[in-house]
């Protein structure tokens, strides 16, 4: 079983994909962003290798206006074959899963033709990238089934219908997912045996989006699972959990462990792969690796304790040493409860104190290094902070460029600056 995260990381990682308007998407500009983000895209891959990470969704996004074929006309793959083909055997030597996963307006069932071409051709850009890679058929593209227009049988039909006419290279990938609005579990698994096109379970969505027998979610993990088949790979599910708050269907800031563990053990008897949609992204993957792992090792909690120790003492300074107690046995591996009072830190509001406190502690690493100039300007944000709690986003912000300038190594892993 793997456990990934989609798109992009959070914290000191790999940087962030860049795109452009139409109107100044020139062959020239697109070619230097496409380098960028293949870039980008690599140095994911080598994060989510030494993170362990082998379940990752890339963005849709990498080739700017890549379904656009009157937009972008850069002959991307012959330009970029071989970084392709090393990104590729990255990939492949890491043992790592990658999928990709269209949007909302890649619709193959909408009543309006111009919508289904569109989307046909989004489905061709996600498939050449996939096949610019030279990965297998257990590389998927996920898809929604799309509206039900006021007739959903109507719907399914098309959907049926477009799905027949996609080439072979689109249909050896595409998978379908229940969603919270439009098609539940039942129906897409329906809609798999009209079509052929595995189904991936969405825990969430079912829990929103369901036809009154509720069920648990082994039974229809198990009952999804039956629609692979053997070069499909493992099985897929994503889950996630409602944002505390939030729209119905957003996903929480941050994965519960308490919460995961449930769910884990409960499908954990069978074969699959976890994709977690959650806004920390690898944050989450890492933290549900470290508590499902049978590699019992402190110091990776120690690892993970030297990433997240300022955002813990800056929202509590009681549970910050609470969890420097719990890591003195070497001979334990606490994770979960590691885990929890993390979260319970995290979810803790800002106040001035403890805020103020971290962020003198941060200071240290550099404060011996930097100009008088440059101290005079963080005690001048520090102050500010000090009045305005707000203004201690623009002192972090320094103190990160400062750590940058001076090669700060530990401080640059920490997730001080990003949580």
């Amino acid at each position: 079983m793997n456990i990934g995260y989609a798109c992009i990381t959070r914290g000191p990682a790999a940087g962030r994909y860049r795109t452009c308007r139409k109107q100044n998407a020139t062959p020239e500009h697109l070619t230097t962003l496409i380098k960028h983000n293949l870039t980008v895209l690599e140095n994911m891959i080598e994060y989510n290798h030494h993170q362990k990470i082998r379940l990752f969704r890339m963005s849709s996004d990498m080739i700017p206006f890549g379904s656009d074929f009157q937009t972008n006309t850069l002959d991307w793959s012959t330009l970029f074959k071989s970084e392709f083909e090393r990104i590729g055997k990255k990939i492949d030597a890491y043992q790592m899963r990658v999928s990709m996963h269209p949007g909302q307006y890649t619709v193959l069932n909408s009543p309006d033709s111009g919508v289904v071409e569109r989307a046909v051709d989004d489905l061709v850009y996600h498939t050449q990238f996939m096949e610019n890679l030279n990965l297998d058929a257990t590389h998927k593209i996920i898809l929604h089934i799309g509206g039900v227009y006021g007739d959903k049988e109507t719907a399914i039909d098309r959907f049926v219908n477009t799905y027949e006419k996609l080439d072979d290279l689109i249909k050896k990938r595409l998978i379908i997912e229940n969603d919270d609005r439009s098609y539940n579990i039942e129906e897409v698994i329906e809609i798999s045996k009209l079509t052929g096109a595995p189904v991936v379970y969405d825990n969430l969505h079912h829990k929103i989006n369901h036809s009154g027998s509720y069920g648990n979610d082994y039974d229809w993990v198990k009952k999804a699972a039956e629609t692979w088949r053997k070069n499909d790979g493992r099985p897929k599910v994503h889950y996630s959990e409602q944002q505390i708050g939030g729209r119905v269907g957003s996903h929480s800031q941050s994965v519960s462990i308490d919460a995961f563990l449930e769910f884990y053990n409960a499908v954990s008897p069978l074969d699959i792969d976890i994709m977690l949609e959650v806004k920390d992204k690898n944050l989450s993957a890492r933290k549900c690796l470290l508590a499902t792992s049978t590699k019992l090792d402190i110091k990776e909690l120690e690892l993970e304790w030297a990433r997240y120790k300022y955002s813990v003492l800056e929202r509590s300074p009681a549970i910050y040493n609470e969890i420097r107690e719990l890591l003195k046995d070497k001979e334990d591996y606490p994770v979960v409860t590691f885990y929890r009072l993390i979260e319970n830190a995290l979810n803790t509001e800002l106040k001035t104190g403890p805020s103020i406190n971290a962020l003198e502690h941060v200071w240290g690493y550099v404060k011996n290094q930097v100009t008088d100039k440059e101290k005079e300007k963080f005690q001048l944000m520090k102050l500010a902070s000090e009045s305005e709690l707000s203004k201690l986003v623009k002192a972090k912000a320094y103190v990160l460029k400062l750590a940058e300038k001076y090669d700060a190594a530990y401080l640059l892993q920490s997730l001080y600056f990003y949580l």
